[in-house]
């Protein structure tokens, strides 16, 4: 498994934070918990051959 750490700014409360994303799926979208606010986030990413290339988070509300 290969695993990343992306730091973002939460939609929701503006704080930064970090998501982990496995990299050796190559589309993934899933509703996480913001660390800070507690709000649920939309998750969605792409990546081929172990890099990003495509990156998103919005609020799930």
């Amino acid at each position: 498994m290969m695993i990343e750490d992306i730091a973002v700014t939460c939609p929701c409360c503006w704080e930064p934070i970090t998501l982990e994303v496995d990299l050796s799926v190559e589309h993934q979208e899933y509703i996480e918990d913001c660390p800070v606010c507690c709000r649920p986030l939309r998750v969605l990413y792409h990546s081929d051959a172990g890099e990003v290339t495509s990156f998103s988070v919005d609020s799930a509300e």
